[in-house]
C-alpha cells in the first residue's frame, strides 16, 4: 500500500508540473498577448474579443483541457490594453485546476509612416488548485483534502509591427513560483522566454500567404518551436499547417463570417512519444469585433495578425 501511494503521488507530481507551465495554444495567432503582452491590434474603434475551447490527446484520461476569454481593448493611438482569463484542467483520479487572469499594458511608439513598436507589461494572479477527495491518496494526510494556492504573475515583452510584418521578444511569466500542498513543494513554474515573427505578402490574387513562426525557451529545459504556413483567400477562407518542433503537425481553418464575426478549428496529429496513445488534440476559436464608434469602413479588410 505504501509503495501505491508513492507511486500515485508521483505521478500527480509529474501532472501538477505539466499543469503548472504555460498553456500551449495552436491558434496562438489569434490571441498573441498570451504569448507577449506587447502585443497589440492596432484597430482604433474596435474591442477584439474572442472565446478559445482546446481538448489536447482527447482518448487519454485526465488529458489537459483549457478555456481561454479574451479582448483586445485599444484606448487610444498609443495605449491598448488586453485581458485574459485561462482555466486549465489536467488530471483524473487526482483533478487539477488552474485559473490564470491577467491584464495587460501596451504602449505604442512609432518609428515611421509603417512602422510602430509597442511595449507591453502584464500582471495578473496564477490561482492553482488540487481535489485528491476521490483518489485513493485521500487516506494520507498529505492529500486528505483540497488544497489551493495563489501565485502573483508579472510579464513584459516588445512588439514590433508594420502593415505586412510583425516580430517581438516576450516572457509572459517573469517570476518562478513554487506550489506547495500543507508544506510539501509540488510544481515549480519556470520562466519562459517567446520569440515570435511572421510576414504576410501576396501570393496571387486575392491570396495572402503568412509564414510565421514563434521559439519557446523554458528555463532549464530543451528549446522547442512552431513554424506555421497560413493563407487567407478572398478576405474569406483561411486555411494553414504547422509543425511543432517534435511534438505535431497541426491543420488549421478559419472562417470569416462576416466583417465582424470569425470562428477558427485546428487539429494536431501527434507525432510524439503519445502518438500511439492519444487521438490528437481539437481546439475551436470565436472571434468577435465591437465596433463602439462605427468605425468598420476604416477595416476594409481582415486582419491576419
Amino acid at each position: 500500500m505504501k509503495f501505491k501511494l508513492i507511486f500515485i503521488a508521483m505521478i500527480v507530481f509529474c501532472s501538477v508540473i505539466n499543469a503548472q507551465q504555460e498553456p500551449q495554444y495552436s491558434q496562438y495567432m489569434y490571441n498573441m498577448s498570451t504569448v507577449n503582452p506587447g502585443y497589440v491590434t492596432n484597430q482604433s474603434g474596435l474591442i477584439s474579443t474572442g472565446l478559445l475551447y482546446r481538448r489536447q490527446w482527447t482518448g487519454v484520461e485526465g488529458a489537459p483541457q483549457t478555456a481561454n476569454v479574451f479582448g483586445n481593448i485599444p484606448m487610444s493611438e498609443k495605449i491598448e490594453l488586453s485581458v485574459n482569463y485561462v482555466n486549465d484542467r489536467i488530471g483524473d483520479a487526482i483533478p487539477v485546476n488552474n485559473n490564470y487572469v491577467n491584464l495587460d499594458f501596451a504602449y505604442i511608439t512609432k518609428l515611421s509612416d509603417r512602422a510602430r513598436m509597442s511595449y507591453g507589461l502584464k500582471a495578473g494572479v496564477n490561482s492553482f488548485k488540487i481535489d485528491p477527495s476521490g483518489s485513493d491518496v485521500a487516506d494520507d494526510p498529505a492529500f486528505s483534502e483540497n488544497a489551493s494556492s495563489t501565485q502573483l504573475n508579472i510579464g513584459a515583452g516588445v512588439y514590433f509591427f508594420t502593415g505586412n510584418f510583425y516580430a517581438g521578444v516576450s516572457s509572459p511569466n517573469l517570476l518562478p513560483n513554487n506550489v506547495d500542498i500543507n508544506g510539501i513543494s509540488v510544481a515549480e513554474t519556470k520562466t519562459h522566454v517567446y520569440g515570435i515573427a511572421g510576414y504576410v505578402f501576396d501570393f496571387v490574387d486575392e491570396v495572402k500567404l503568412k509564414p510565421s513562426m514563434v521559439i519557446k525557451q523554458v528555463i532549464d529545459s530543451p528549446l522547442t518551436f512552431d513554424l506555421s504556413l497560413n493563407s487567407l483567400i478572398y478576405d474569406k477562407f483561411e486555411l494553414g499547417v504547422s509543425y511543432r518542433y517534435t511534438d505535431a503537425f497541426i491543420a488549421l481553418a478559419g472562417f470569416n463570417i462576416n466583417q465582424s464575426l470569425k470562428i477558427g478549428y485546428s487539429y494536431d496529429f501527434s507525432v510524439s512519444e503519445l502518438s500511439g496513445y492519444n487521438n490528437g488534440s481539437h481546439e475551436i476559436v470565436l472571434l468577435y469585433n465591437f465596433d463602439l464608434l462605427n468605425f468598420g469602413n476604416k477595416h476594409t479588410s481582415p486582419r491576419f495578425f
